[in-house]
């Protein structure tokens, strides 16, 4: 049986990226939690590979309450303290004490439109957006829609929330599909329209 074609970037002998490109990445996310990981993970990513990220995504899951925003909204200086020592997670101070900035803002924002997930998807009118990429070189780092959905973050007071690191969740995440079109999962993505949903 031949082998799946996959985006090139994902690597074949890193059986966790390709786990993650084969189920999760571009698959619509309708769910504020599976946002908040994933807006926490990109954040963490900032100057890193993505590779590092998802090894240690299960100590992050573990030292940030499973991705409750809830709880990290009220973690306190003693917490931060204690995650600077935790090695199952990229130590960095800045990043850590946005993670819970972000957090906070993050409620704010669920209050004010109900959902994370119905404020973020306006950037994109609702429906991803799926592109037509031959090759890697061809995928942006920012679009129009990252920059305006950063803007906006970083009026609400988030952090660590660039317009490359926005991109990269809203590819992430499915508002847009930038699986290559020669991708195995190009085609089922566009076509099935998957929801990830809690």
């Amino acid at each position: 049986m031949p082998e799946k074609k996959r985006c090139t970037w994902v690597g074949a002998d890193n059986p966790l990226m390709v786990e993650y490109h084969d189920r999760e990445w571009g698959v619509p996310v309708h769910d504020d939690r599976r946002h908040f990981e994933f807006l926490m993970l990109e954040a963490a990513q900032a100057g890193l590979s993505w590779s590092i990220v998802l090894k240690k995504r299960e100590g992050y899951r573990r030292a940030f309450s499973e991705f409750d925003p809830q709880k990290v909204a009220r973690y306190t200086e003693g917490r931060v303290e204690k995650l600077t020592m935790d090695a199952t997670i990229i130590r960095n101070r800045l990043k850590i004490t946005a993670a819970i900035r972000n957090a906070r803002a993050f409620l704010a924002i669920q209050k004010e439109f109900g959902s994370f997930d119905a404020y973020c998807w306006r950037f994109v009118d609702g429906r991803p957006k799926v592109n037509r990429w031959k090759a890697t070189g061809q995928i942006p780092a920012t679009s129009g829609e990252s920059d305006a959905f950063s803007k906006d973050l970083k009026r609400r007071d988030f952090s660590f929330v660039g317009s490359t690191v926005i991109y990269a969740h809203m590819q992430a995440v499915g508002m847009v599909n930038d699986h290559l079109v020669d991708c195995f999962r190009y085609r089922e993505i566009s076509d099935e329209r998957i929801v990830t949903r809690s």
